[in-house]
């Protein structure tokens, strides 16, 4: 866990993406993500985590559902939604920083 420690105190917004490969809203995220990271440039950073592969961290930060999103500025989880959003939306939760 120490290197999401590094990934979430980085000096850019960290939009953190938990998902599962077999989960039909997940798959819907991704042209979604691809059309916010397109909208926000380096202003922000989106990182996919698989929760099969990553079970103690699911465990810590007890991701219930998938997918699930979880916005970061310098350490501090500053934002946390699970279920699928519009890219319009995620990028004007994104927009506050």
């Amino acid at each position: 866990m120490s290197k999401f420690g590094d990934l979430v105190t980085a000096d850019v917004p960290v939009l953190i993406h938990f998902y599962a490969q077999w989960n039909e809203a997940c798959t819907t995220m991704n042209p979604i993500l691809i059309d916010v990271a397109a909208a926000m440039g380096d202003r922000l950073r989106i990182v996919k985590i698989d929760v099969e592969k990553n079970g103690e961290l699911v465990e810590a930060l007890r991701i219930k559902q998938v997918p699930t999103m979880m916005l970061y500025k310098k350490g501090s989880m500053i934002w946390r939604q699970s279920g699928v959003m519009d890219a319009n939306s995620l990028i004007n939760v994104t927009k506050t920083l």
